[in-house]
């Protein structure tokens, strides 16, 4: 179902402040609507971007019943959601995703499952009322150093990652939910967060054509509904990063995509610690882009300031930019144009997707559907899927768990978080502790003496020792391996993180288990696989 043309969409013409606030997308703090932000929606806001802290688990239907208050003030709302699967979640934060992630679906290269796994990220935010889904992520990690992309891509395979991400975005689209593909023009090859600083491809613009722009190419011929645009500097399209850079923008309109384009949060650091949210949303604008995220409001480094005030400073900006001529009102016509003609192809694809009769099969934590369908109808177990995914490098220890009256040690080596992601519970420990006792040494609080003293003696009473890492590139997680191994050579390692290509060492003797990402299901799967092997 194609976007329509925004020359023919209803735009507000004759009000600035509706014009400008018609390209605006906000984050908010709390579960309900607040008095600014109702305000906002009445007088044309473009909708609202969920985060965690807007869902309350405990309250059945809280999601769908903000969803239907927001849109109470704005029928034409267009709210969206990160919502990619594995490790990054806002719908099932607190309990972690029941879907696998992309590293998960890449390993196991199967479209068809990739598909089913996009429609129930499409259920999931249909049920929630959202109606935009921020993924599937695009970008080809070619980067094994990447900070910030990793197990959230397919893969470091153009044409994987392309046939996975168009795959995505069929089945999320098939839920009546937009796919956002995201990061144009490309995230995979960078050694820097652009959540925390102004991240560079060092590559040619045709590097980029011929490995990372094809997903994006991908996701366009499979009728993605937007796009997302990165923070990141390509040398040969100038030094402003994509999102602000009208080269950028005219390279993903010439690719022939005419539906919306979003820029990735304008709070995050290649924005705010340069030109400031204001201004980047100015001069995306004028780089074309349509949708401007301003970002979640309750992030560290926008700390002192409410949600209230983050928008403003956006809308302020934008309405000085048009008032003095610097922003050509056409322009602003144009992306809110786009703005409308998606809000007008969510409705239709809504519609379809419920004449179909595409339903959700099971419920999650946040009360909306998880559950899995193939493409003839069948129920996929995902905690099998990302079973299957696991590779397994053999080294001294043996891939079983001890009896549930065991106690098994786990030494969680990761160290911070992924920005994206945000922080996790220890999705592992949950899983094991369905059918085992639990040990989880607090790492911080042990020196190298104290935790090797400590896995040693569970490992001499037969107790199961397993080392949780995400970065196997981490010198600090090696030595945590590396202390266990030590004094506990049957330990296992859980690698959260990119698995090495298929014979090159890991860096450890343990035997290593690769789940391609950290959430419920794929450590449900580990737990799986564990126990299967008594």
């Amino acid at each position: 179902m194609a976007l329509r043309d925004p020359r023919h969409s209803p735009v507000p013409a004759a009000d600035p402040t509706r014009l400008v606030s018609s390209v605006i997308w906000p984050g908010f703090v709390g579960t309900t609507v607040p008095e600014w932000l109702d305000r906002a929606l009445r007088n044309g806001l473009a909708g609202v971007v969920y985060f965690s802290h807007n869902i309350d688990p405990d309250v059945p239907g809280q999601l769908p019943a903000l969803s239907a208050a927001i849109r109470a003030a704005n029928p034409s709302a267009v709210v969206g959601v990160d919502e990619e699967g594995g490790n990054v979640t806002r719908l099932q934060a607190r309990e972690g995703s029941a879907i696998p992630g992309a590293a998960v679906l890449g390993a196991l290269d199967d479209v068809e499952v990739t598909a089913a796994a996009g429609r129930a990220i499409g259920r999931l935010c249909r049920d929630a009322g959202v109606n935009l889904a921020i993924a599937p992520v695009a970008d080809v990690n070619t980067n094994p150093l990447n900070p910030v992309i990793g197990v959230r891509a397919f893969g470091s395979s153009t044409g994987l990652v392309s046939r996975h991400t168009a795959a995505a975005v069929a089945g999320i689209q098939q839920a009546g939910v937009g796919a956002c593909a995201k990061h144009f023009p490309g995230h995979g090859d960078t050694v820097a967060d652009s959540h925390l600083d102004v991240a560079r491809v060092e590559l040619t613009l045709a590097q980029m054509r011929e490995h990372h722009l094809p997903p994006f190419q991908a996701a366009f011929d499979a009728g993605a509904a937007a796009v997302m645009g990165a923070h990141l500097i390509v040398p040969e399209l100038g030094e402003a990063p994509a999102t602000l850079n009208p080269r950028a923008g005219a390279l993903l309109r010439d690719m022939g995509f005419g539906g919306l384009l979003v820029t990735d949060a304008l709070d995050m650091a290649a924005v705010r610690a340069t030109v400031g949210p204001g201004e980047g949303a100015v001069l995306a604008l004028l780089a074309g882009a349509d949708l401007l995220c301003v970002g979640n409001p309750l992030n560290a480094y926008t700390t002192g300031r409410d949600d209230e005030a983050c928008f403003t400073e956006v809308f302020d900006a934008v309405y000085d930019a048009v008032a003095s001529g610097r922003l050509p009102a056409a322009v602003l016509q144009a992306a809110a144009g786009r703005v409308a003609a998606f809000a007008q192809w969510s409705e239709r694809a809504f519609a379809a997707s419920q004449g179909s009769g595409d339903r959700a099969s099971g419920t999650g934590p946040s009360g909306v559907g998880a559950s899995g369908v193939g493409a003839s109808g069948e129920a996929i177990d995902w905690v099998d899927v990302a079973a299957r995914a696991c590779r397994v490098d053999q080294g001294a220890g043996a891939l079983a768990l001890a009896g549930p009256d065991a106690v098994v040690t786990l030494v969680d080596a990761r160290t911070g978080h992924n920005m994206a992601a945000g922080p996790t519970e220890n999705f592992l420990a949950t899983a094991l502790l369905e059918r085992h006792q639990v040990c989880v040494p607090d790492v911080d609080l042990l020196n190298a003496e104290n935790l090797s003293f400590l896995v040693s003696a569970g490992a001499s009473l037969g107790e199961a020792v397993l080392v949780l890492v995400d970065s196997l590139a981490s010198p600090g997680q090696q030595a945590t391996l590396a202390a266990v191994a030590a004094v506990a050579p049957q330990a296992l390692c859980i690698n959260a993180g990119l698995a090495p290509e298929a014979g090159t060492p890991t860096g450890t003797a343990l035997t290593t288990i690769h789940c391609h990402g950290f959430s419920r299901v794929s450590a449900q799967a580990v737990v799986r696989l564990l126990n299967s092997r008594e």
